[in-house]
């Protein structure tokens, strides 16, 4: 197996001042990432494997302990005060479990407990989160929510996901999985969705969704690279299919976040993930559909805006979910 590791610090999120660092991990379907996180939110030492996605139990587990094995051989492991892990979904952190939609060997799998019977972790505590979850708590520790008391932020991406922050605060929900905007139905005869429902939110704005809707109305690159990413090129170069393409996530999306608008009177909704590097191509048409939605005044005060932290985000996030249970939240364990 190879073993990608990279040091860097970054100006824009503090200085990288010497103290008590936080540990992350983030468990995706293509890799497993672990950090060392400043109290200030530097990502200040980051190590990367490939995620044995189709593997076995065992072998996903051992590709875990390599991550950890990789931390703890950096010199200052020995400041680190807690571990944060935030994993694709879903997740469950009442029981400490995850049940990743695209890595089938982990069902109910006691992520936490693995995390924290690692030698080198040796009783500190240990948080487990969502990935879009952590990205919630990244963002407004250190990235575009950061100047709002009450966020959505949602990662776009293969999926859709989101956290809530309300009131200053993560909210999570008892499993973890509050505000799972993904998976709330936005058009009641829509597709049929794995998740079982139909009409999802994901179905329709998830990049697999925007390659999916191109497609079907017959879009086609003339390179044959059908991604999300080949349909966003084409709109900003104004080909009308993908451009419609793009505009019907972006409505999707818009019916969303003004539902939540509305619900929960959120001030702004941070939009992250590879789908929102498609820039003005998914954010014009988003916020055009979101004022036709929200047409009530506190929820059309709702302010849109892209994240800030990039392919950051999870380890940061990670660090973030440490953070908010230490400073009141949801109690990390052992």
């Amino acid at each position: 197996m190879s073993y990608d590791t990279a040091d860097h610090l970054d100006p824009v999120r503090g200085t990288g001042q010497q103290g008590d660092l936080l540990a992350a991990v983030d468990l995706g379907g293509t890799k497993i990432a672990g950090g060392l996180v400043t109290a200030g939110g530097d990502l200040l030492h980051q190590v990367r494997v490939p995620t044995p996605a189709t593997g076995t139990e065992k072998e996903l587990a051992a590709a875990v302990d390599g991550v950890l094995d990789l931390l703890a051989r950096h010199p200052r492991w020995s400041d680190v005060r807690a571990v944060g892990v935030g994993s694709a979904g879903p997740v469950d952190i009442e029981a400490g479990t995850v049940s990743p939609v695209n890595i089938p060997a982990w069902r109910g799998y006691p992520l936490r407990a693995q995390v924290a019977d690692h030698p080198a972790v040796a009783g500190l505590p240990v948080v487990l989160g969502g990935d879009a979850v952590a990205m919630a708590a990244a963002e407004h520790w250190q990235g575009a929510a950061r100047p709002y008391r009450n966020a959505l932020c949602l990662v776009v991406s293969t999926g859709v996901g989101a956290g809530l922050i309300i009131d200053g605060r993560l909210r999570t929900g008892r499993t973890g999985n509050a505000g799972h905007l993904g998976h709330i139905s936005v058009d009641f005869a829509g597709r049929a969705c794995p998740c079982g429902s139909r009409g999802c939110l994901e179905g329709l704005a998830s990049g697999t969704a925007i390659a999916r809707t191109a497609a079907e109305a017959g879009w086609r690159s003339p390179d044959g690279d059908t991604s999300a990413g080949a349909v966003a090129a084409a709109a900003a170069a104004g080909d009308p299919v993908a451009l419609d393409a793009f505009d019907r996530a972006a409505r999707a999306l818009a019916a969303g976040i003004a539902a939540t608008a509305t619900l929960v009177e959120i001030d702004a909704a941070v939009v992250g993930g590879g789908v929102a590097g498609a820039g003005e191509v998914l954010f014009e048409p988003l916020r055009r559909h979101f004022a036709t939605y929200a047409t009530l005044p506190f929820a059309a005060r709702t302010v849109i805006l892209p994240a800030r932290l990039g392919t950051d985000a999870g380890l940061v996030g990670a660090a973030a979910l440490v953070r908010e249970a230490l400073t009141g939240g949801a109690a990390p364990t052992p």
